[in-house]
């Protein structure tokens, strides 16, 4: 049983302006989110109910859960010093 991964739009800008190579990590990171929303290293967000952050390299990638429909939507990717503003 996997969800499924969805982006919004500001998400998609943010990681077209990431490094290629960067990008190409990024959709496996993601791949795995799809099987496993909640993996080791995971933080649930203070202030939300169900947004959560994971870390990726340098960057976080923020995301909120749906376990009713299994989806994973993807709110922000941004690096570290960036991400919370």
């Amino acid at each position: 049983m996997s969800y499924q991964v969805e982006l919004t739009p500001a998400a998609v800008r943010q990681i077209k302006k990431l490094p290629r190579e960067v990008q190409q990590r990024l959709a496996l990171k993601l791949e795995e989110l799809a099987i496993e929303p909640r993996p080791d290293g995971v933080v649930k967000l203070e202030g939300s109910d169900s947004l959560y952050r994971v870390r990726f390299r340098g960057y976080r990638i923020i995301y909120e859960i749906q376990d009713k429909v299994l989806l994973v939507t993807v709110v922000k990717v941004a690096h570290r010093r960036d991400v919370y503003r």
